[in-house]
């Protein structure tokens, strides 16, 4: 194995060669930087795409925090370099390291990656394979590192089971420590072999995992065996080992913990160059489609000051220029106007923009960002993600029409000039007329922002293409085929590019159905993943990179349909590849609430009333142990709505 020594000299040859070296050579400001050898342990977190897009990630700024708060551990990171760094990098022998020490991700005891969407699921095979690390959890022994995974793509985590030695299931602040407590643990105990004493950092790697199973939160697939029935679908997941629990329960923290100040100032520039500071977790909105809405339940609130002094000290230590107030909805922030206010008056004079993601369409939203007018950015952002009325009571966003029209034509008339709506194709029940609605409201929006505000008024239209996922309401439904997403997008190109005034941006169906596989698959998808990425598929979300062909050719050779996993309409009785892992959101209420997506029946917002979905009851130790107002469910003895719907069985 190299020392960092002779790496650096190795990277003194090549670095010249590549795009963008920064990348690369880490010593950044605000990076954290301990002595090797006078810690117990070193983590290696790991976002498997390149720096340009990691280093802004939010979570990995979390954990990453999180760990350097500790005096007997460290944690560094490391990327996925590009191809032309790679081709290099092997052609030289270098492995792949952490940017701040430059050691090998080899000699870390724990490789904790991130995996926020499927795409990355080959360049995380690619990186182990880079680093010298088999890429199959069973071929590793006790001289690798134990590699573990979380994010939301963790909801379903089967399709990686080969390769993931440990999942963490939910948020990870407070099961990162358990995981590297158990580490030291195991790592420090002394035993005896033919009655000689091991070395403290000698232990037994199966051993070690039955620890980390019996870890509220952590899945270990090793543990677990799954069976099929003759149709393909799973008849169930079962655990193997008695330290294994039968379920998986997400984790979450009862109360926020104080966000990270001192965010990496990359080196050079990349997606995202600012600070964000996340002001709540949760959302109680209910949109079926919505993942993130749904697993990450219940909502939790930082307070006004604690998200004010926050900012105000990471835009200092840092100089980042812009702000992002982050959350998934972030007008229904208990405290939105006084916060608003509050951000206003401490930046007052300072040249910041500030951002405030996912805002509801209300004129509400557009007096919120009047509020920031001194420090607000160009366009203004709005998802209705359907346009009509008929689609967005299935996908559980009402908003009727000439809300969305009063809304953009008040948005206009208040000197924004561009406009950015995300709408979604492939929804449930959707037909060429409800694709021919965002025509007709594209038009409407320009058509109302000329009258107010001249010919100078644009939009920008988003148009990506509905996945169904794990652990949502629409789970049972089947995506869209690759002729009718070509059909529904010629439609909109040739309608809406007529018009110098709007801009449209789609996604090819190729990604989508590359999504809706990995998202949705079982573990047979591990063997189809690694045979993908042995014929080249990685960077799979870049243009320039995708390998649709060796997909292809890898479901082949496995003898699996594509369209198994991607255009089949699931069973109301099916055993979900996930079913072991749960969100603390209850199958029937999901069931329920996709029952009533076929009768066009919209829920309100769950602050309002509860419909049981099982949060409550899973968490109430939690909040009876941090009570307090962060937490935002309501607190009701009799839910308003009680589930009196039972899924049928396998074999009724």
């Amino acid at each position: 194995m190299l020392t960092p020594e002779q790496i650096e000299t190795k990277l003194d040859r090549i670095l010249l060669k590549v795009q963008k070296p920064g990348r690369y050579v880490g010593g950044e400001l605000n990076s954290t930087v301990k002595e090797w050898d006078k810690v117990q342990t070193k983590v290696a977190f790991v976002f498997p795409d390149i720096y340009d897009i990691g280093v802004s990630n939010v979570g990995l700024k979390i954990l990453y925090d999180q760990i350097n708060q500790r005096e007997d551990a460290l944690a560094e990171r490391a990327y996925a370099p590009w191809v032309d760094m790679e081709a290099l990098m092997r052609e030289h022998g270098i492995p792949l390291y952490a940017l701040e020490s430059k050691q090998p991700l080899a000699c870390f005891d724990l490789i904790g990656f991130t995996l926020p969407y499927e795409t990355l699921y080959t360049n995380a095979l690619n990186i182990l394979d880079l680093a010298g690390i088999p890429v199959r959890s069973a071929d590793r022994d006790e001289t690798h590192p134990i590699i573990i995974a979380g994010g939301h793509s963790a909801t379903n985590p089967e399709p990686m089971h080969a390769f993931i030695d440990a999942f963490a299931i939910g948020e990870g602040e407070e099961v990162i420590h358990d995981i590297v407590d158990v580490i030291q643990r195991v790592k420090g105990q002394r035993s005896k072999v033919n009655g000689e004493d091991l070395r403290p950092s000698t232990f037994d790697r199966n051993y070690l995992l039955l620890e980390l199973a019996k870890i509220p939160g952590v899945y270990v697939p090793s543990f677990y065996e799954t069976t099929y029935l003759d149709d393909g679908t799973v008849a169930q997941t079962i655990p193997i080992r008695p330290e294994a629990p039968k379920v998986v329960n997400k984790r979450i923290v009862a109360k926020l913990p104080p966000p990270p100040l001192k965010f990496i100032v990359p080196n050079i520039e990349v997606v995202h160059n600012r600070v964000s500071v996340e002001i709540m977790r949760g959302c109680t909105r209910g949109c079926r489609f919505c993942q993130a809405g749904m697993i990450t339940r219940p909502v939790r609130e930082r307070s006004v000051q604690e998200v004010v002094d926050a900012a105000d000290e990471a835009v200092r230590s840092t100089g980042f220029e812009e702000l992002a107030l982050m959350s998934l909805s972030s007008s229904d922030y208990t405290y939105i106007n006084e916060l608003v206010d509050a951000i206003s008056k401490r930046f007052e004079g300072r040249k910041l923009s500030v951002n405030l993601p996912s805002l509801r369409i209300e004129s509400v939203s557009i007096d919120l960002m009047d509020k920031l007018k001194q420090h607000r950015t160009g366009g203004f952002t709005l998802a209705p993600e359907a346009a009509s009325e008929r689609m967005r009571r299935i996908i559980n966003k009402f908003i009727p029409d000439e809300e969305i029209i009063n809304t953009t034509r008040d948005i206009y008339s208040r000197g924004w000039t561009t406009i950015k709506l995300y709408f979604m194709i492939g929804h449930p029940s959707e037909t060429l007329d409800d694709v021919q609605a965002i025509v007709d409201l594209c038009r409407r929006v320009i058509d109302e922002g000329r009258k107010v505000a001249g010919w100078k008024v644009k939009l920008h239209a988003g148009v990506s293409t509905f996945v169904p996922k794990p652990q949502t309401p629409f789970q049972w439904v089947a995506c869209d085929t690759r002729e009718n997403i070509l059909e529904k997008q010629a439609l909109l190109k040739r309608q809406l590019l007529k018009d110098k005034s709007i801009k449209l941006s789609w996604t090819k169906p190729e990604d989508s159905l590359l999504e809706s596989w990995l998202s949705r698959g079982d573990r047979r998808m591990a063997e189809v993943i690694y045979t993908a990425w042995t014929k080249g598929a990685k960077f799979d979300a870049w243009d320039e990179e995708k390998k649709q062909e060796a997909w292809l050719t890898a479901f082949e050779e496995h003898g699996l349909d594509p369209a198994f996993y991607t255009h089949r309409q699931r069973r109301t009785d099916e055993i979900f590849p996930w079913e072991h892992i749960t969100a603390a959101v209850r199958k029937s209420f999901l069931f329920q609430d996709f029952r009533q997506s076929l009768e066009g029946q919209i829920r309100v917002d769950c602050r309002l009333n509860c419909f049981a979905c099982g949060i409550l009851p899973t968490f109430a130790n939690l909040r009876r142990e941090n009570p307090g107002e962060g937490w935002k469910c309501p607190d009701v003895k009799s839910p308003a709505q009680k589930i009196n719907i039972e899924l049928p069985v396998v074999g009724d």
